[in-house]
């Protein structure tokens, strides 16, 4: 699994979204109007522990929500539960399939009308997150 969050501005509202992703095209989602911090992807990495049925590795980049104390505290409790924790290098985005996902939704997956409104921009992309590994897939082969 994967953990990154993309954001998505408009103006002066911006989207933002948290995701754990598998290269089965398994996708668990959360959106965010307010800005992600550490205890908001904490709080996400915890309900994600909760539909662990086995032993899952979570790759995360170094960014600064990832690194911090709150985190590391976190780890071992995390641990019991059967998610170990893995980071990526620094600078190594081509490692990090979610990087790839948002890519694709940015470039690709969301049309230039997406982003007439705010509205229509959070409609289009939880439209993308509702039908990733169906109407939208990535072979990450």
């Amino acid at each position: 699994m994967r953990q990154r969050a993309l954001a998505i501005q408009l103006s002066y509202e911006r989207l933002n979204v948290l995701g754990f992703l598998t290269r089965q095209n398994e996708l668990e989602a959360y959106t965010f109007e307010c800005s992600i911090k550490s205890d908001v992807g904490i709080a996400c990495i915890d309900k994600f522990c909760e539909k662990l049925t086995k032993k899952t590795v979570l790759i995360m980049d170094n960014s600064s929500i990832h690194q911090n104390r709150f985190l590391w505290d976190k780890e071992e409790e995390w641990s019991k539960k059967g998610l170990e924790i893995f980071f990526l290098p620094s600078y190594s985005p081509q490692l990090n399939i979610i990087e790839i996902f948002w890519r694709f939704i940015k470039d690709q997956w969301l049309e230039t009308n997406a982003y007439e409104s705010y509205s229509t921009l959070v409609k289009a992309v939880e439209n993308i997150l509702i039908n990733f590994g169906t109407k939208y897939t990535i072979n990450f082969a």
